[in-house]
């Protein structure tokens, strides 16, 4: 059974094959609002839900605050500040520089580490070639041995 063929039949009006994929679409859509919408309601209903403190002791525990602040004397503290800010850019300064030596030291151990794999590879390929050598070693001298011995038997008075 194809969409085209499907026929839907709501109130006595018949709807037939595309007008039921329509209908779905906007009743979908039309749900999907509703949802959004409620969702949203939701969500300010509990901001509105929220109550805002008495804010009132914080503002006299600020007021009290710059009091004792002007009676201090802050004006000495800014060369103090000032200094203490120098301090913290170049702190801040060598840390970038340490975290770029970092990252420098790990790359470095990690080209040691492609390195000792390459030269394991290398001890096991000389090894291997060692052991191949030592073989044509052994049959260069066999061919020698045959050679002489094929001379000695072409010339046995020599």
């Amino acid at each position: 059974m194809s969409l085209e063929n499907s026929e839907l039949k709501i109130g006595g009006q018949t709807f037939k094959g595309a007008w039921i994929a329509v209908v779905l679409a906007i009743g979908s859509t039309i749900g999907g609002g509703v949802w959004t919408a409620s969702s949203l309601y939701s969500r300010l209903e509990a901001v509105e839900a929220i109550s805002v403190p008495d804010i009132t002791p914080l503002q006299e525990s600020i007021t009290l605050i710059q009091q004792e602040l002007e009676a201090n004397d802050v004006s000495q503290l800014q060369g103090k500040l000032a200094e203490l800010g120098v301090n913290l850019k170049t702190i801040a300064e060598q840390q970038e520089k340490l975290l770029l030596i970092s990252d420098k030291v790990s790359d470095m151990e990690q080209k040691v580490i492609a390195m000792q794999t390459t030269v394991q590879k290398a001890e096991l390929v000389v090894g291997q070639v060692e052991e191949f050598d030592g073989e044509v070693d052994v049959m260069k001298r066999e061919i020698q041995d045959l050679w002489d011995g094929l001379d000695f038997l072409s010339n046995p008075l020599n």
